[in-house]
Formats: structure tokens, sequence, C-alpha cells
């Protein structure tokens, strides 16, 4: 079973792109994040006549999140995270996906920090570990995925010394995804690549790409009943070299069934 987590950077600009990728790998279950369109806009036929059912969380111009899978076997659990009734951002959804459950994130940026936005990134990464702290202890299997904006550590950043203060890597932040995944949930590329340096994220800007200039922002968090069916993770790299293309690239893992 292989699933995946995509930031398409715009669901409806980025259409072609992400129907190409689609054909060529054929995961199992993806997980979408920045749709950028509003739910009425959501492109279901397209995903359909791919070969795809999907439930999805829109919102006009910004966030936005979704689920597809091939299967056609989604049970939708919840849009938005809870904690704060007052939040209108489309960054959450969860669903049972083949008797996964699955979450799909597209945690704040936080940029400038320190500022409203990055207290708003910190109370929302606490937010998403009081509902991980929940989760984890079902005794169904558990993945948590999606576009972090967090690089946990410094093999995780090209040139390190130039983001100390970027709300992607300052302490706090880092401190946060820590007391996430100490909660008992496995890292799936530092599980199986502990010393390598793998970027999911390349800027559109200085030529990024080309100089693997990177940042690994998109994750997998496993809980313990799915950790040991983990095959197998990458990142479709070469996805970010095609032309219109998003500046994140598809990160996947492989399970047993």
């Amino acid at each position: 079973m292989k699933i995946a987590t995509y930031n398409v950077n715009g669901v409806n600009g980025r259409l072609p792109v992400l129907l190409r990728w689609l054909d060529e790998t054929a995961p199992d279950v993806v997980c979408l994040q920045e749709l950028k369109a509003p739910d009425e806009k959501f492109p279901l036929q397209a995903i359909n006549d791919a070969g795809y059912t999907a439930i999805w969380h829109g919102q006009k111009s910004w966030n936005g999140v979704a689920i597809l899978s091939r299967s056609g076997d989604i049970k939708e659990l919840r849009r938005g995270l809870p904690g704060d009734p007052d939040d209108t951002h489309s960054r959450y959804i969860e669903a049972i996906v083949d008797g996964i459950i699955i979450g799909c994130l597209y945690l704040p940026n936080g940029n400038p920090a320190p500022g409203p936005k990055f207290d708003y990134k910190l109370a929302w990464f606490e937010r998403l570990t009081a509902h991980a702290a929940s989760l984890i202890i079902h005794d169904m299997p558990v993945v948590l995925c999606g576009d972090y904006n967090v690089m946990p550590t410094e093999l995780d950043v090209y040139k390190p010394e130039r983001w100390l203060d970027d709300a992607l890597f300052r302490p706090e932040v880092r401190v946060a995804f820590k007391n996430l995944a100490d909660q008992g949930w496995t890292d799936a590329i530092r599980k199986l690549y502990p010393n390598e340096k793998i970027y999911t994220f390349y800027d559109y800007f200085r030529n990024a790409y080309a100089r693997d200039a990177g940042l690994r922002i998109d994750h997998f968090l496993l809980s313990r009943h799915i950790n040991q069916r983990l095959l197998a993770a990458g990142v479709d790299r070469n996805v970010r070299g095609w032309e219109k293309t998003s500046d994140h690239c598809p990160v996947w893992i492989e399970l047993t069934t």
C-alpha cells in the first residue's frame, strides 16, 4: 500500500502536474495541501477520471486540504482541529481509509517571527499535539502527514545557519515537533534514512532546485500500530523539475498490507 502527501500549491493551476504524477506513480492514497480553492472549485471530475474518490476541505485563495483514494474507501472523521471554534483556516482533514486513520495537515508557515502569525502557528501546533495524543491511543493504525512547515534538525535544511530566525526553524517550532513525535510517533523518512540529506521543498527563487538547496518540511508520522508495516519511503524529487510545478515534491511511504 502506497500513501503519498503533496503540497500541490494550487490544485487547479497545477492540475496537469497532479494528474501526470498520479498517472505515473499511482499511489493508493494521496493527501493534498494548499488547494487554494473553495469547496465548489475542487476538480472532482478530473480526480474521478484519474481513478480516485476524494474528500476535501477548501478555502478561497488559501490553504485547503484533501484526501484521495483509489479504492473508494474513505470515511470522513473530521474537518479542522478541535480547540479553537473561531479558526476559519482549512488546514486539517481526517478520515479512515482502508482501515487506517489518516490525518492530512497543512501547518501554518508562521512568518514573520516573532509576531501574530508565529503565535498562531505555535497555537495550532499545540492543538495538533493535543489531538494527536487522542489518536495515538487508538488500536487502529494512524498516519499524520502533510506540510508541517518545520525542519526538525539541521540535516533537514540547506545551510541551516541562514534559517535560525525563520518560523520554520526557530527553536520553539523544532521543540513543538519533538514534543509531538515524543508521544510515540515515528518519522518515516528518518526511520529508514537516519543520516541522509533529503529535501521535499525547493524555493522558486535563487535556482534552489538545480542547486539542491532545499528543505525537508513534508513529513509522515506513524503510530506504533503501523510503524512496523513500513517498507519504503521516498521523495519524487523529479516532479519538482516539471513545467509549472509546485515548489514542493511529492513524498510517499509504502506499507505492508
